[in-house]
């Protein structure tokens, strides 16, 4: 049976985890055109190698970033995304905050 270590939960059955995509540099959505969200949004490298992914555990709805080798398809190292995004992220978009105080 192929496991998963999940750092919230440990190891778990491979099967109650929901992929997510590659982990990308994501673009300003209010200054990118359609066309570099859209390539955002539906595309990937989908490279040899290692590569950084999101990853769900399905049951406790906990996403996480794990490192893989699709090559050898192996999990190398799995952690908290708080490793790499120290801020959050505000997606309100700039007109609709005029006129608000």
């Amino acid at each position: 049976m192929k496991q998963m270590q999940c750092p919230l939960n440990g190891w778990r059955n491979i099967q109650e985890f929901a992929h997510g995509g590659e982990v990308v540099d994501e673009p300003d959505p209010n200054r990118c055109t359609d066309a570099e969200w859209a390539e955002y949004i539906f595309m990937e490298d989908n490279k040899a190698g290692l590569v950084k992914e999101w990853w769900c555990h399905v049951a406790t709805a906990y996403w996480f970033i794990a490192e893989r080798d699709t090559v050898k398809d192996e999990i190398v190292r799995t952690y908290d995304p708080s490793e790499l995004f120290k801020e959050r992220r505000d997606y309100t978009r700039p007109e609709a905050l005029e006129g608000k105080s």
